[in-house]
Parts: C-alpha cells; sequence; structure tokens
C-alpha cells in the first residue's frame, strides 16, 4: 500500500468545538451591540481569530483602535477555553476514531492543519495527541486560510509532496486552501456549501475503508 499525508482540521473535523466559538463570539458580539447568528458564525469557520473580529465589527460597521481589538480578542479566547476546560473524548464526532486508528495501523503520515491556537491543549484533553505525527496551528502560521500556509507546512513536515496529501476540512476557505495547494480536498459537512471538495461526507461514519485504500492507491 502507498504511504500518504492526511491532514485533518480540527474544529468541526476532529471535534464538536465549533459551537463553543460560536457562544464565545456571540457573547463578545452582543456586548458591543451587534446581532452574531449562526449564518453569520459559518463565515468564520477556518478564520483565524484576528480575521473573526474584523468580520464581526464589518458586521456591525464598527470601527475599533488596535488596543481595543487586543482586548476582545484575549476576553473571547478567555470565555472559549472555559467552554474548553472540562471537555473530553466525548465531544469526538463520530467516525473520528475509527478513521485515525485505520490511517495509524496503515503507518500512512497524520498531521492537524488547523487555525486554532488552542490545538494542542484540545487534542491532550481529548486524548489523541498520540495520532499525530506533526501538528501545524495558528501559533505556527501567518496567514489564514484560504492560504495554505498551514497545509503546506504540515505536507513539509513529513517532507512529503502536496500532491500525496488529503485534508479534511470543514470549511469552504479551509476546502480552498487545500485545493489551492493541489492536495486532495474532503468536506465534512454540507454538500451545497462544500461544493468545492474533491468529495463530501455529512461526516466520518459515511467514511468506509474501501474509499480510503482507493484514495490511497489512486
Amino acid at each position: 500500500m502507498n504511504t500518504k499525508t492526511f491532514i485533518f482540521d480540527l474544529d468541526g473535523v476532529i471535534v464538536d468545538t465549533a459551537k463553543y466559538h460560536f457562544l464565545a463570539w456571540q457573547r463578545l458580539a452582543s456586548q458591543l451591540g451587534i446581532e452574531f447568528t449562526p449564518e453569520h458564525n459559518e463565515e468564520l469557520k477556518g478564520v483565524s481569530r484576528v480575521k473573526s473580529l474584523e468580520l464581526i465589527l464589518a458586521i456591525g460597521n464598527l470601527e475599533a483602535s488596535q488596543e481595543d481589538k487586543n482586548k476582545w480578542l484575549i476576553q473571547k479566547n478567555t470565555e472559549y477555553l472555559s467552554y474548553i476546560d472540562d471537555i473530553d473524548q466525548s465531544e469526538i464526532l463520530p467516525g473520528v476514531l475509527f478513521v485515525l486508528g485505520y490511517l495509524k495501523k496503515n503507518k500512512h503520515n497524520i498531521v492537524l492543519g488547523s487555525a486554532s491556537k488552542n490545538a494542542r491543549p484540545i487534542l491532550e484533553k481529548t486524548n489523541i495527541m498520540h495520532y499525530f505525527d506533526a501538528i501545524v496551528d495558528g501559533n505556527d502560521v501567518t496567514n489564514a486560510k484560504p492560504d495554505p500556509e498551514v497545509f503546506l507546512q504540515g505536507a513539509k513536515k513529513m517532507n512529503d509532496n502536496p500532491k500525496n496529501c488529503i485534508v479534511f476540512e470543514d470549511s469552504v476557505a479551509g476546502i480552498q486552501a487545500a485545493n489551492i495547494a493541489n492536495m486532495i480536498s474532503i468536506g465534512i459537512g454540507d454538500k451545497e456549501v462544500l461544493q468545492e471538495a474533491n468529495f463530501v461526507f455529512p461526516d466520518f461514519t459515511h467514511i468506509d475503508i474501501n474509499f480510503i485504500d482507493n484514495l490511497v492507491n489512486r
């Protein structure tokens, strides 16, 4: 069997923590007099914390000093961390452990490629750090998705060609980043939203061994 590099996004792909980002952003937005809806939240998927705040301020047509922005970014992250403080393996989305286990058993490279700056503590709290051969997160990159930097760094850490990499993503920006990097993109979520992906599945329970093996051997 050929060896591939599989790169996973975190929030909304491996763990169900995207809801906590929404709650933290919504609370901050409310304090600023901005109505922040689930529809608005979709635009933040795969986007950096700084860019997310800029999008929220744009929704409310608000201008702010850098000092205020920095204060709000810290406030949002503190709020988010309070939500995830007690998370465990129950937050792992259905089918993810099966896929990680199968890839590990077959000696494929497994990389985390996430905009989150809290990726490492989340992997530790959910007890899945040992599956990953490399981690690239928001602390390691300068450019947010759809820039492919996070995925290209992941390939580089594995000394692999981007064309040999397969990316699991739940955001439009993430799918675009994978495509720009010339990697195979697999969307996890709504097919209508993630239509730019090479393949789309509602969740990992719909991904079987034959599909993975076909990807590896194509």
